[in-house]
């Protein structure tokens, strides 16, 4: 019981929550003194929709449905051994103060998980895939940790030119003249299915290896789980970018 007080607690200073007080505060204040009816129901649409996108069962409700099928797959093909894992980049942060680029949390899990799969399905390579926009590359950084982790270096190839989904594809297509190749290929579960298209296009045998789900089975308090978090609106953002993503794509194939 205390430590359920404690989390609604720790939930009410979260900057969403004290976002959508305000809203709501605003929405009580314009309709009991304001004459605009009309701007009180925009404002009361925005407020619904604002509080429906920051809610766990919303989030986990989207996350699963953007998930399901690798969700429903994880273990199909365990035992399965592949020529390449290919692990494309996340986000990676420049630290000026230290002349750094360090990895982001997405790259991180991604790698992890492709050092993991290259040592269990007694792959050939290891290619780390993504240029982005910072000092160092993300196909260096994953290349310096996969090292690091133990994948011999002869063993790791760098792709360091790709910036988007597509590009990563491409530039693959480039390194491997055999169309026939049995590629595991690594990248978050969100982004997996623009990721496993695009490579598809190239490869006939292309199987998901997905690594960090945005949706888990609930857990904690409640009535948590009702109260606007921040962590739900951003799994809820890149849930839509995605969707953005793949419709993106999905025009410019026709």
């Amino acid at each position: 019981m205390v430590s359920q007080m404690y989390d609604v607690l720790k939930s009410f200073v979260d900057p969403v929550f004290i976002i959508f007080v305000l809203l709501l505060i605003s929405f009580l204040v314009s309709s009991f003194f304001g004459k605009q009816k009309g701007g009180g129901l925009f404002l009361f649409f925005i407020i619904v929709l604002f509080y429906g996108f920051s809610i766990q069962p919303v989030s986990g409700y989207l996350s699963y449905q953007l998930e399901k099928s690798y969700i429903k797959n994880l273990h199909v093909g365990d035992r399965m051994t592949m020529d390449v894992i290919a692990v494309l980049s996340g986000t990676n942060y420049d630290i000026r103060t230290l002349a750094d680029t360090l990895p982001g949390e997405t790259t991180t899990v991604r790698l992890v998980h492709a050092v993991r799969m290259y040592k269990q399905r007694d792959a050939k390579y290891l290619v780390c895939s993504g240029k982005g926009d910072n000092r160092v590359s993300g196909a260096e950084l994953m290349a310096q940790m996969a090292e690091s982790l133990g994948v011999p270096g002869h063993r790791i190839r760098l792709e360091a030119k790709s910036r988007n989904t597509h590009e990563h594809a491409v530039e693959f297509n480039k390194m491997f003249a055999d169309k026939n190749i049995r590629i595991g290929l690594v990248t978050s579960a969100w982004h997996m299915k623009r990721s496993e298209s695009e490579f598809r296009k190239y490869f006939k045998n292309v199987q998901p290896l997905p690594a960090g789900f945005l949706y888990a089975s609930p857990a904690g308090s409640a009535a948590v789980r009702f109260i606007p978090q921040s962590r739900y609106l951003l799994k809820n953002s890149l849930i839509l970018r995605e969707h953005v993503g793949r419709f993106w794509y999905s025009l410019k194939s026709i």
